[in-house]
């Protein structure tokens, strides 16, 4: 797919797969982009799995903080080096990976993106209706909020590049101005962090790039639309991570001052001075998250479906998650964040080997057509099996059986100090070497 450049800096984002590619968006749409869903209401509630990540040995604030700076960097890097062949191409992120496993092959992961967007977007549709609850009680039903949600997140996705214009111009400024009046006045109340250790440091690095590296399969999908790759890369990475590290300071803060009660995390927002209107410019704000989930969803399903309208789509998706968010299990959440670091951590490392370091952009094949490649699920495959036999296994009983009994199969006892994100990264990566020495043109 050649890429293409629109002459109109507010040309809007194609209809369907087949019609050319307009390039608008500079470093500072992108960062704003970034920053925007770097600050999330599920980070302030989150930041419990960062600060307590296995359970009995909570980490201390530094330890903490030095967690999400070095997890959102990791992660953040990988989103911006997945985003710059979007840049590079003109393609959308799964029909990126035509050129990686071949046409028909990328339909695995198409389909698993499919089901971890939907998962997000309705995640992201719940905490909006509970931080909308946080605010005005429950004179308002649930339902309201999320149906209401649902609409403004589907109104976003038919004008996708004007929405992103229009967090740059209006919405980042607002949560900036949030964001630091927050900081003040949770921090003045003095919050009594309690010491810790940092036993725990390496999972809590594998949290925070979870949380990063959940957009890795989303990248391209904006940054096609970049007017450079740099622009897309910087973007990525200077606006989403220091967004990222800000926002988990701040869960831990509202955490200490709630005594740990992830029920209770948003009180202290809410409760500070205006806090109820700051607040609520971070509510409104989350629509841009379910947004972005809903809009790749659509994204995604065009490798599948390459000329369908993307705002058929778009609606379709927006009312399917937004009946999900009716019934959806938050408890699964940090599960959730595992299995999406499991599947996406070790493909990136693949994508990126194969393109970068293996001479894969100079020919990378993504027509309808593309032969399939089945040499590449190989380092995926083993990249997904190291990262469980490294991490700490979420308490899902056949799940953590089966990985507990393959660690006793090979006789292996994961370490505290071991990282299971950058552990399965290199294993896919030094595989992906391996089987791409023997030649670009193995074709299944």
């Amino acid at each position: 797919m050649a890429p293409a450049v629109s002459p109109s800096k507010h040309a809007e984002a194609p209809l369907t797969l087949t019609q050319e590619t307009p390039r608008t968006l500079g470093f500072l749409d992108q960062s704003a982009f970034w920053a925007n869903l770097g600050v999330s209401l599920l980070g302030f509630s989150g930041a419990l799995a960062l600060l307590n990540p296995l359970g009995d040995v909570p980490l201390s604030f530094l330890a903490a903080l030095t967690a999400a700076v070095v997890g959102s960097l990791v992660g953040t890097a990988m989103v911006g080096l997945a985003a710059v062949p979007g840049a590079q191409t003109g393609a959308p992120a799964m029909v990126l990976l035509r050129g990686l496993f071949g046409a028909r092959l990328s339909y695995l992961p198409t389909v698993l993106n499919i089901v971890q967007l939907l998962g997000w977007g309705a995640f992201e549709l719940w905490v909006i209706a509970q931080g909308a609850k946080a605010i005005f009680g429950d004179t308002v039903p649930y339902a309201v909020w999320v149906v209401l949600g649902g609409v403004i997140t589907t109104a976003l996705t038919i004008r996708p590049l004007g929405a992103v214009r229009l967090l740059r111009r209006y919405v980042t400024i607002a949560v900036i101005v949030a964001m630091v009046w927050f900081t003040v006045a949770l921090f003045r109340e003095g919050p009594a962090v309690e010491a810790g250790s940092w036993t725990g440091f390496p999972a809590a690095v594998d949290y925070v790039i979870a949380l990063s590296v959940s957009w890795v399969p989303l990248a391209a999908d904006y940054a096609r639309h970049s007017r450079t790759p740099r622009a897309a890369f910087n973007g990525a990475v200077v606006g989403y991570s220091i967004a990222q590290v800000a926002c988990l300071a701040l869960g831990i803060a509202a955490l200490a001052l709630v005594g740990g009660n992830t029920e209770n995390v948003w009180d202290p927002f809410v409760a500070a001075p205006l806090g109820a209107l700051f607040f609520g410019i971070l509510v409104l704000r989350e629509t841009d998250q379910s947004f972005a989930n809903v809009y790749s969803t659509a994204m995604s399903v065009h490798n599948l479906l390459p000329k369908v309208d993307r705002r058929i789509l778009s609606v379709s998706i927006g009312a399917l998650i937004t009946g999900l968010a009716l019934v959806v299990d938050v408890t699964k959440y940090t599960v959730f964040l595992g299995l999406i670091g499991a599947v996406f951590v070790p493909m990136f490392a693949v994508l990126a080997v194969d393109y970068f370091l293996l001479g894969g952009r100079r020919s990378w094949d993504t027509a309808a057509d593309a032969p399939s490649r089945w040499l590449m699920l190989l380092p995926w495959a083993l990249g997904f099996t190291t990262y469980w036999l490294l991490a700490a296994l979420p308490e899902v009983g056949w799940w953590k059986s089966l990985w507990t009994g393959a660690r006793e199969m090979i006789g292996f006892t994961p370490q505290p100090w071991m990282s299971a994100a950058v552990g399965a990264f290199l294993v896919a990566a030094l595989i992906t070497l391996v089987v791409g020495r023997l030649g670009r043109t193995a074709r299944g």
